[in-house]
Order: structure tokens, then C-alpha cells, then sequence
């Protein structure tokens, strides 16, 4: 695969216009209930997106993390900065590598920061730090409100099924 810039569906100065959910599900192969982004912004092909979960009651992981104090799980945090970072690479690399596999290599200083709950709106924000072959590294910050929650750096690989 090449890292370079998918020509068919960039703007002028590299960017994306905002990636709903529908267009999510046909970019990468996560589903109900592991789908955890509602829609990915500010997308600047090969170098950075933001991406959006808004988090409810309703999530399937507070019946039991915690009933009487609903947190999301960090694990799910630095996932849904996974899936985020997936939608940036399919966008950079083109329709081709849409629905394809990637696998987590490592996950590196990460850190918790703030608890995240019900009513709050998760901006997951990752930069690639680097990309050679089919892996990537990305630095990740998640903010609720502006406010630092979490943060990660991680790398991955995107398989050709």
C-alpha cells in the first residue's frame, strides 16, 4: 500500500469534508456494539481527524462499568482512538483499502485522566506520527469540553484481507 494522498476525494488543501456514520460503516468494519465513533471531523488527509462519540446512558458497557456510577471503560477510549485513526487512513489511502482489517501492534503511554460519563461529547483527536508499509503510529488526546480526559500513542497495522 501507499501512504500517499488519496487524489479522488480531497480538497484542494488536503481535507475531507465531515465523515458521518454511514459513511464510517463503509469505511471501516466495526459494528453495533463495537462501533464507537459517531462521526469523524476536521480530517486532513495523512496527518490528522477528530473524531466524535457522544456518550449516553444507553451504551451497552454502563450496565455493568459502573450501574451506579456510569464511566466508560479507558480501553473503549483508546479503541474508539483506533477507529478514528482507521477512518483518517482510508481516507488517505483510498477506496481500496476500505472495510480492511487493522490490528492493534502496541499501545504506549497511556493515561487517564478524568472519568468520561453519560452527556459527555468525546473528541478524539490523533495526529499520524508516522507511517511505513501498511503501519502507522498515531498520538491520540481525547477532551471532553476542551478538557484532557486521556491519551495514548499507538501503532497498528492494516492488513490485506
Amino acid at each position: 500500500m501507499s501512504n500517499d494522498v488519496n487524489t479522488e476525494t480531497a480538497t484542494p488543501d488536503n481535507t475531507l469534508p465531515d465523515i458521518g456514520i454511514e459513511r464510517i460503516m463503509e469505511m471501516i468494519p466495526h459494528r453495533y456494539p463495537f462501533l464507537l465513533i459517531d462521526k469523524v471531523i476536521d480530517v486532513r488527509l495523512n496527518e490528522s481527524a477528530v473524531g466524535v462519540k457522544n456518550i449516553t446512558i444507553n451504551e451497552n458497557f454502563f450496565q455493568g462499568h459502573f450501574p451506579q456510577r456510569p464511566v466508560m471503560p479507558g480501553v473503549l477510549i483508546i479503541e474508539a482512538m483506533a477507529q478514528t485513526a482507521a477512518v483518517l487512513v482510508v481516507g488517505t489511502l483510498g477506496k481500496a483499502s476500505e472495510g480492511k482489517l487493522v490490528y492493534f501492534m502496541s499501545v504506549d503511554e497511556a493515561r487517564f485522566r478524568k472519568p468520561v460519563g453519560p452527556g459527555d461529547r468525546l473528541e478524539l483527536h490523533v495526529t499520524k506520527e508516522r507511517s511505513r508499509g501498511n503501519v502507522w503510529k498515531f498520538k491520540a488526546l481525547a477532551k471532553v469540553d476542551g478538557t484532557l480526559v486521556a491519551e495514548a500513542t499507538y501503532a497498528a497495522m492494516i492488513l490485506d484481507n
